[in-house]
């Protein structure tokens, strides 16, 4: 698709109960903010990327990396309760109120997810068109429902969730994917009338599990920076 028409959006809400701090903690030297404001900058200029944040802290660190801060996030959308959607669509009303156009795309990148590339951005973007919905990042799921995943019956034994019979082997089983929370490609009209969680028309973008990894308790922070350190996956070579 044409990137020159898309909109990206950062989401960095203050405070964090696994990860004190985490969207501005330093990773080996350098804010965690700042990993996906760089990703950002590989597909859209300043002025079409937006920091959606309601903390003034974080604010700062963007601003002091250049990047523009139109707006702060209104206090009814920085809660723990506040939804996905509300907060993208406040940023694209944002955007149509003060720029009176139209976007083909809004892009959400979370923070912790700190190792998309360019190139990563740039092949989920090239399986985005207006029939989807969103086109999502994901990687193979570390458990499948037709292999190893079970639920209990009301007789109290556990069941496969799926399917009526355990392939012998896992690679027998269909594949099953996760979403990695790194890339999300979406649709301006389907944000505008639907939610996330009920979207249909979903196209999968596959990532290698060493590129998904979500920054979420200190055993995934330990582990970036293992990565990062000793340059263990190609694009910090």
């Amino acid at each position: 698709m044409n990137t020159e028409n898309i909109l990206v959006v950062i989401t960095a809400r203050g405070g964090s109960k696994g990860i004190p701090g985490k969207n501005i903690k330093p990773l080996c030297g350098k804010p965690l903010l700042l990993y996906s404001i760089d990703a950002a900058r590989s597909i859209a200029p300043d002025n079409r990327i937006f920091l959606s944040t309601d903390s003034e802290e974080i604010a700062q660190v963007a601003k002091g990396y250049g990047l523009p801060v139109p707006f702060m996030r209104p206090a009814e959308l920085s809660t723990d309760t506040a939804s996905s959607d509300s907060v993208l669509k406040h940023a694209l009303n944002f955007w149509t109120e003060n720029y009176g156009t139209d976007v083909d795309a809004v892009v959400l990148l979370q923070p912790t997810s700190p190792f998309r590339t360019k190139q990563h951005l740039t092949e989920a973007l090239a399986l985005y068109d207006d029939e989807v919905d969103m086109v999502v990042s994901v990687t193979e799921a570390a458990a499948n429902p037709y292999y190893d995943c079970y639920e209990e019956s009301s007789d109290g034994y556990l069941k496969l969730s799926k399917g009526e019979i355990r392939p012998i082997r896992r690679q027998e089983a269909p594949k099953a994917w996760q979403t990695n929370g790194s890339i999300y490609i979406i649709n301006p009209h389907s944000l505008r009338t639907k939610t996330l969680s009920t979207f249909t028309k979903l196209r999968k973008y596959e990532m290698d599990k060493v590129y998904s990894i979500d920054l979420d308790t200190m055993v995934d922070w330990k582990l970036a920076e293992i990565l990062k350190t000793e340059k263990l996956i190609e694009h910090l070579l």
